[in-house]
């Protein structure tokens, strides 16, 4: 239904909007393979580092090629209800907080939230 005779233009149910071409489909597949947005909180300290190190071999080790967000700032951290840094965030939900997780832990979290 259109108001004031104008009509809605419909665009097709794609992605890019309809400007396909063979880069945006294979970040289009890349993006569903990686299925994961990862995401440490802290203050930067050497935790915090150690942390973002470990699960950044744990992505190497599932061949996941997922950016890793260091987020630093307070009123961040608090938003997602996190008091204790180092914390690990997978798919906007807090996974682990107050210590540096070894790879492996990292790893079966890692795996099990990419189901």
């Amino acid at each position: 239904m259109s108001l004031f005779g104008k009509k809605k233009e419909e665009s097709e149910g794609c992605c890019c909007g309809g400007n396909c071409d063979a880069e945006t489909m294979a970040k289009a597949e890349a993006a569903k393979v990686g299925g994961v947005a990862v995401k440490i909180l802290g203050s930067g300290c050497k935790k915090c580092n150690e942390l973002e190190a470990n699960t950044k071999e744990a992505l190497q080790q599932l061949g996941m090629d997922t950016t890793i967000d260091h987020v630093t700032d307070f009123a961040q951290i608090a938003s997602y209800g996190v008091m204790t840094t180092p914390a690990l965030v997978v798919n906007g939900k807090v996974v682990a907080y107050g210590k540096v997780l070894k790879t492996d832990e990292v790893v079966k979290i890692l795996h099990k939230m990419a189901k």
